[in-house]
């Protein structure tokens, strides 16, 4: 001990604790909203008040552009649906907010849509007033299985020369399920599966583009028209007749029958007139 009362001098060796700040004491009021600050600087999404996350994973956020795109999907197959059906009487002018309220949406995805059957031809724009669904006649449906057989029949051809049995025999369920789906008369059912089972014999040329147009021309030319050109009672006798084309016009394909291929690709688009 050294004399006078005098403190010990530090050692050069001995090791100097730096201070720890104390935190600041927050009331009980204030510590839900110091936490929601601490998590949005930390980055994460901030707790609601009252709730008990415990260890939870934190649910992102979902993106509005995509849940609207998804709206506007739904709703133009809802509106495909709807023209195929006749729902969408030819002639008759729709406005986006009606069909909206129908649909249980606001009437921004519903217009959306509706643009886009514009651009397909299947809708006209009415200034302030809507959307009026497009009158065919018989001449218009003949027109477009005219340019439908100049698309689809050459390519058939050529695929069933160069295609290998084994390929075709993977569209069997496809056609299947044309008749499946004939069997229910429903205009809208047939519809999607007749497309289905045409754009699976189209792709395998790898024209994609192709493929795209003769979709197109073949929605179009499932619209109904102003005047049937068939009686109703026949209806579902042609959606049983036309789906039986395609199961035997895959029978042909697997044998490589160009005569019989030739002829009911012949049929199939003269009976669509």
């Amino acid at each position: 001990m050294r004399q006078g009362g005098t403190r010990p001098e530090a050692s050069e060796t001995s090791e100097v604790r730096p201070e720890v700040p104390r935190e600041p004491r927050v009331p009980p009021q204030g510590r839900a909203a110091a936490a929601d600050v601490g998590t949005v600087r930390g980055g994460a999404a901030p707790t609601a008040r009252g709730e008990h996350t415990h260890s939870e994973t934190p649910i992102p956020r979902p993106r509005p552009l995509v849940q609207r795109a998804s709206v506007r999907g739904q709703i133009l197959d809802a509106l495909r649906t709807a023209l195929v059906t006749g729902e969408l009487t030819p002639g008759a002018v729709y406005s986006a907010p009606a069909l909206g309220e129908r649909f249980g949406v606001s009437a921004t995805p519903v217009r959306e849509a509706m643009q886009q059957l514009a651009l397909e031809g299947a809708v006209e724009v009415v200034p302030n007033r809507g959307f009026r669904v497009v009158e065919r006649g018989a001449r218009e449906l003949a027109e477009l299985a005219e340019v439908r057989a100049l698309i689809e029949v050459p390519v058939m051809l050529r695929l069933a020369r160069t295609v290998a049995a084994e390929r075709w025999a993977e569209l069997r369920p496809l056609a299947d399920a044309t008749v499946r789906a004939a069997s229910t008369g429903c205009r809208a059912t047939y519809a999607e599966s007749d497309r289905t089972f045409h754009r699976a014999v189209l792709s395998l040329c790898g024209n994609e583009q192709l493929v795209q147009i003769a979709d197109d021309l073949h929605r179009r030319a499932q619209w109904p028209l102003v005047t049937p050109v068939r009686p109703s009672g026949r209806f579902h006798a042609d959606l049983l007749a036309d789906a039986a084309e395609h199961t035997a016009l895959l029978d042909a394909l697997i044998a490589r029958d160009l005569d019989v291929v030739r002829s009911l690709v012949g049929e199939h688009f003269a009976g669509s007139r």
